[in-house]
C-alpha cells in the first residue's frame, strides 16, 4: 500500500469577496521532505499554508493533510505546527515563558528540559531569559520554530522562516529542518529566497495568481529553463573567450569584466560541460564557475512573468497575503 502524501490538495479555491487568492489547487507533498512554496507577493502562498495550518478553509476543492480530509470548519489538524504572517508571542514574558505558555495553551505537559532543548535548538539558550519586547526580527522568527518543535510536528508550516535572520540563525534553523526530515516528517516553507530552497529544498512549487504554475524537482525546473547566463573566472580570459566563441551553443555576454579576468557566457549545461572539457584539455585553471543568476531564480522569473502577462487586469488576485 502506497504512503499516504503529507498534503494532498485536489481543486482548492479560496476568495476573499470579490478577491481570487487560491484558484483551483492541486498538489500533492511527499511525507519526509522539505517542499518550497515560492511566487510574487499577493500570489496567494500565504492563503495556502493558512489552510495547512486550519487556519482557514477553501471554498472548493479536497483537502487531506497527513492522509485525513479536511472539513470545513477551523480546526487545526492534528499532528501539524508552525506560522503564517510571523509568530504570535507575548512581548512582555521571556522567551522560556513564552514556550511554556504556548505549550500550556494546547493542553500539553511539556517539562522545563523540553523547553530548554527547544530554545536549544534554534540557538536561543543565551537569551532564554530576557523579555521577547527586546528580540530582533530574526529571534522572534527562531522562537516561533521552537515553539512549533514542542509538539513534535508530523508536518511543519513555515511561512518565510528566513526573515530578518543572520548568518548564524540561518545555520540553526537550517539544521533543524533538514534534521527533521531525515527523521521523517514533513517540512513546507515558503520564502522570498531563492537560496534557501535551494539549499533546503527537494522539490518546489510556484503559485502565480493563485494558480500552480510548477510543481516538482528542483532539478526538473532547471532542465526545464532555457539559457542562463555563468560567470567563468579562468586563469587566461582571452583563451577562455577564444574556446568559448569556437564551442556551439555558447554566446558571449557581458563583456565588463574584461580586465578582472572574468567572461559571462550564455548557454544550456551540455553546451558548457563541452567549454569545460575544452578549457581543461588546453590547461585553462577555471577559478570559479556559476550561474549569474540561480536557475530556480531565472526559472522562478520566466514562469511568474509568463502567468501574469494574460491576466491584463481582468482576474483580481490576492494583494494582502
Amino acid at each position: 500500500m502506497d504512503t499516504p502524501a503529507a498534503v494532498r490538495a485536489r481543486g482548492i479555491s479560496k476568495s476573499f469577496g470579490e478577491v481570487i487568492a487560491l484558484d483551483e489547487i492541486d498538489l500533492d507533498i511527499a511525507q519526509g521532505q522539505i517542499h518550497g512554496v515560492a511566487g510574487p507577493n499577493g500570489a496567494g502562498k500565504t492563503t495556502l499554508l493558512g489552510l495547512f495550518l486550519g487556519l482557514a478553509v477553501a471554498d472548493e476543492g479536497r483537502l487531506e493533510i497527513l492522509g485525513s480530509p479536511v472539513g470545513r470548519t477551523l480546526d487545526a489538524p492534528g499532528g501539524v505546527a508552525g506560522f503564517v504572517d510571523g509568530p504570535g508571542l507575548y512581548p512582555s514574558l521571556t522567551a522560556r515563558k513564552n514556550l511554556a505558555a504556548l505549550a500550556a495553551l494546547r493542553g500539553g505537559d511539556t517539562h522545563t528540559a523540553d523547553l530548554d532543548d527547544a530554545l536549544a535548538q534554534v540557538g536561543l539558550t543565551d537569551v532564554a531569559d530576557d523579555r521577547v519586547r527586546g528580540f530582533s526580527l530574526g529571534m522572534r522568527q527562531r522562537l516561533g520554530l521552537a515553539a512549533a518543535l514542542l509538539t513534535k510536528p508530523r508536518l511543519l508550516v513555515l511561512d518565510e522562516p528566513a526573515n530578518g535572520l543572520d548568518p548564524s540563525g540561518k545555520k540553526h534553523v537550517h539544521g533543524v529542518l533538514t534534521r527533521l526530515a531525515a527523521e521523517g516528517a514533513t517540512v513546507v516553507l515558503s520564502s522570498h529566497r531563492m537560496d534557501d530552497l535551494e539549499a533546503l529544498c527537494s522539490e518546489v512549487t510556484i503559485i502565480a495568481t493563485g494558480r500552480v504554475v510548477f510543481t516538482g524537482p528542483l532539478g526538473k525546473l532547471s532542465s526545464e529553463h532555457q539559457e542562463l547566463d555563468y560567470r567563468l573566472v579562468t586563469s587566461d580570459r582571452e583563451a577562455a573567450r577564444k574556446l568559448a566563441t569556437e564551442t556551439p551553443g555558447i554566446r558571449l555576454g557581458d563583456e565588463s569584466g574584461k580586465d578582472s579576468g572574468v567572461l559571462v557566457v550564455r548557454t544550456l549545461v551540455p553546451a558548457l560541460d563541452e567549454l569545460v572539457v575544452r578549457l581543461v584539455r588546453d590547461g585553462v585553471a577555471i577559478r570559479e564557475l556559476a550561474p549569474v543568476v540561480s536557475p530556480l531564480e531565472a526559472a522562478f522569473l520566466a514562469l511568474t512573468e509568463t502567468e501574469a502577462e494574460p491576466e491584463s487586469g481582468a482576474r483580481q488576485q490576492e494583494s494582502a497575503r
